[in-house]
C-alpha cells in the first residue's frame, strides 16, 4: 500500500512539474499580433507534421524554463503556423521551424544549433541593448575573458558611433557589441587615433579603416569569426554569408597522424602570419572527415589534404600536388587569390543536374545501408510492378491477325463483291481438305512399281 501511496505522489510531483514546464512556452493565435507590442517574444513558428519541429518541442520547453527561472525579460511562445498561415507569413516565415525574436518593430532570425544553450545565449543578447557599455577596465577584462571575439567602440559621439550602432542592430543576431572610454581599454592596447571600431581576437586586436575596409557592417561580418576554426557543416553554413573563401586542412582527429598534424600546423601558421595578405578574402581551419566535403563536391577527398571552397558558387580548388610545405600552401592559396587555380565544380546547369543525381543516389543507399530490408521494400517493390507491366505488354498475344488483314481487304468493296469474296473463301475452306486426301491417296510411280 505504501509503494502505491509512493508511486501515485510520484506522478502527481511529474504531472506538476511537466505542467509547470509547459506553461513557461505560451501557445499562440491570431491575437499575438496587437498583444505583443509591448513585450519582447521568442516564437517557435512549427508545422504539426514537420520532424524537426517534434525534435526541437522538448527543448523549446527547457529554453523557456530556463528563460523564465533566470529573470530574463524575455516571454517564450509558439504558434502553429499552418493554422494561422496569414500570421505567419506577416512574420517572413518561409520553413519549419522558424525561431525568430520579436522586439518592437524589429524581428530578428535565429540561424544557429537548435540547443537549449544556444537558443538561450542568442535570446538573451538580442533582448538586451544593441551596444552595451563597459565602464571599467575588470569589466573589460572580464567580457575579454567570456568573448572569443569582441567588438568594441572607443571614443565619443561622432558619425562613425552612428554607424556602429546601425551595424551592431543589425549584427547583433551573431556576436555582441560594446562601447568603452580610452581609459577602460588596457594598458597593453594604443589605438593611433579616436574614435576607432576594434576587435579584439586571435591573441590581438585590430582596427577598423573607413578607407581600405570600406562598409562598416561588412567588415564586422568579416571579422566576427576567429581566424582559425575547426569547421562542421553548420559553422561551413555561417562562413557562406561573409563572403570569404574558406581554407580547410581535411583530417582524421579519430585517427591522427603526422601528416594531419602538420597539414593543420601549416593552416594555422599561414591564418596568423599572412593575415594581412589573406584575411580579407579567406577564412581559415580544419574539419574532421571528408564525409561532408565529399557531399559538397560530389567526389572524394583524400584525408589528410586541402581544399578551398567558394560557398557562394559551389566552386572548389585543389592543389595542383601534395603540400609538403608553408611556401607550397601559399602559393596555392595566391593562386586562388589571383585567379589562375583550376576551379572545379559551379552552379552551371550540368552541375545542377550531377547534383539532382547525386542526392537521388545517395538517399538510395543511405536508406539501404541503414535498413536493407526497407530499402527493398521501398525500390523493389515498384520497380517488380514496372517490370511485370512491361512484360504483359511484350507478352501479349492479339487476336487472330487473319481478321484484321480479311477486313483490310473488304473495304471498298461492294455488297455482290464481298458475297462473292466469302464465298470462293468457303468453297477453298472445303476444297483444302479434299486436296490433301488426294495428296495422300496418290503414290509416287517409283513406289507403284516397287508394290
Amino acid at each position: 500500500m505504501a509503494e502505491v501511496k509512493a508511486s501515485l505522489a510520484c506522478g502527481v510531483i511529474a504531472a506538476f512539474l511537466s505542467s509547470a514546464v509547459l506553461a513557461f512556452v505560451e501557445d499562440l493565435d491570431d491575437t499575438f499580433k496587437d498583444t505583443r507590442v509591448n513585450d519582447v517574444w521568442l516564437v517557435d513558428f512549427y508545422a504539426p507534421w514537420c520532424g524537426y519541429c517534434k525534435k526541437l518541442e522538448p527543448i523549446w520547453h527547457e529554453v523557456g524554463a530556463e528563460l523564465k527561472s533566470s529573470g530574463s525579460p524575455v516571454r517564450v511562445g509558439k504558434m502553429d503556423a499552418t493554422a494561422y498561415s496569414g500570421m505567419a507569413s506577416e512574420f517572413g516565415v518561409r520553413g519549419y521551424p522558424t525561431i525568430k525574436l520579436l522586439k518592437g518593430d524589429l524581428a530578428y532570425n535565429y540561424k544557429g544549433p537548435r540547443t537549449k544553450d544556444d537558443i538561450v545565449e542568442f535570446a538573451n543578447r538580442v533582448a538586451g541593448p544593441a551596444v552595451r557599455a563597459l565602464p571599467s577596465k575588470q569589466m573589460f577584462e572580464h567580457m575579454m575573458k567570456r568573448h572569443d571575439v569582441l567588438f568594441v567602440y572607443v571614443g565619443g559621439d561622432s558619425p562613425l558611433k552612428e554607424k556602429y550602432n546601425d551595424a551592431a542592430s543589425e549584427l547583433i543576431v551573431y556576436t555582441y557589441f560594446f562601447s568603452a572610454s580610452e581609459e577602460a581599454l588596457p594598458e597593453s592596447v594604443s589605438l593611433p587615433e579616436l574614435p576607432a571600431v576594434v576587435v579584439f581576437k586571435d591573441g590581438g586586436y585590430f582596427t577598423y579603416d573607413e578607407y581600405e575596409d570600406s562598409s562598416l557592417s561588412l567588415w564586422v561580418n568579416k571579422e566576427r569569426f576567429e581566424g582559425y576554426l575547426q569547421i562542421d557543416g553548420f559553422t561551413l553554413y555561417e562562413l557562406g554569408e561573409t563572403g570569404k573563401l574558406v581554407a580547410i586542412a581535411v583530417i582524421d582527429e579519430k585517427d591522427p597522424t603526422e601528416e594531419s598534424g602538420r597539414l593543420k600546423t601549416l593552416m594555422q601558421r599561414v591564418a596568423k602570419e599572412y593575415r594581412e595578405q589573406f584575411n580579407r578574402d579567406f577564412q581559415f581551419g580544419h574539419m574532421d572527415g571528408n564525409d561532408y566535403i565529399n557531399s559538397l563536391i560530389m567526389g572524394e577527398v583524400t584525408v589528410p589534404s586541402v581544399i578551398i571552397l567558394n560557398t557562394s558558387n559551389e566552386q572548389y580548388f585543389l592543389p595542383s600536388e601534395p603540400i609538403e610545405s608553408m611556401e607550397q600552401l601559399v602559393q596555392f592559396i595566391s593562386s586562388v587569390l589571383n585567379g589562375s587555380a583550376q576551379a572545379y565544380g559551379g552552379d552551371g546547369i550540368i552541375q545542377r543536374i550531377k547534383r539532382v543525381a547525386f542526392d537521388a543516389r545517395s538517399t538510395i543507399m543511405s536508406v539501404f545501408r541503414s535498413s536493407p530490408l526497407l530499402g527493398c521494400f521501398l525500390f523493389g517493390l515498384p520497380l517488380g510492378v514496372i517490370s511485370l507491366m512491361c512484360y504483359g505488354i511484350c507478352t501479349a498475344e492479339s487476336d487472330d491477325g487473319s481478321d484484321d488483314i480479311d477486313a483490310l481487304k473488304r473495304e471498298g468493296l461492294t455488297d455482290d463483291e464481298e458475297e462473292e469474296e466469302e464465298e470462293r473463301q468457303r468453297a477453298a475452306e472445303l476444297e483444302g481438305p479434299e486436296e490433301e486426301d488426294e495428296d495422300v491417296g496418290e503414290k509416287d510411280p517409283e513406289e507403284k512399281k516397287t508394290d
